[in-house]
């Protein structure tokens, strides 16, 4: 018999759900759409500010873990809550919950992925790097190959480590965040 995720600790959670990169796939944008629209439909208009495809497979042409990003924007503190109790009924799995930032996720089973896995960052409006990070690498192919040749090197070594992987990468997407922020202005 199989754990539950809340049996699990989080050595067992990782090697259940390894860091993995494949590439792009243009399915992605058709998975993100198809969620967005199920998110819309669930969550009351007053809601919700922005949904946005973020994360390397929004990043065109690159390497990425087969896991989609999404990016609801709220107005306030009251609204996450919202989002995120009518979300958890229709089947998301809250997996981390701070004062203005909640991370849900969907497509993880106890025997390891599903076939389409789902990462959706629910936060106030405003709180948006990723969107950001995400137009520059698009708008400046070379960047955006110098990130994928940066994940697939820390693939193997991060294999059973999120925490590590990410905070590996943090270095690079702080530098083209701020120089994207620098270049948009207000843009978000």
């Amino acid at each position: 018999m199989n754990k539950k995720f809340e049996q699990m600790s989080l050595k067992e959670l990782w090697q259940l759900f390894p860091i993995f990169l494949v590439k792009h796939n243009k399915e992605w944008t058709k998975w993100y759409e198809e969620e967005r629209k199920s998110i819309l439909s669930a969550l009351p208009s007053k809601c919700t500010k922005r949904i946005s495809h973020i994360g390397s497979t929004a990043i065109s042409g690159i390497w990425a873990k087969n896991i989609v990003d999404i990016l609801v924007e709220v107005n306030d503190k009251t609204d996450l809550d919202i989002v995120k109790n009518i979300l958890i009924n229709k089947g998301w799995l809250c997996m981390n919950t701070t004062e203005a930032r909640i991370t849900l996720n969907k497509g993880y089973t106890e025997q390891g992925f599903a076939e389409r896995v789902f990462h959706l960052h629910i936060r106030i409006v405003g709180d948006n790097d990723e969107l950001y990070f995400r137009d520059y690498l698009n708008e400046h192919k070379e960047i955006g190959k110098e990130y994928e040749v940066l994940k697939l090197s820390l693939w193997k070594k991060f294999e059973y480590d999120r925490d590590g992987y990410t905070e590996a990468k943090t270095d690079f997407i702080r530098k083209y965040t701020d120089l994207a922020k620098s270049l948009y202005g207000k843009k978000y």
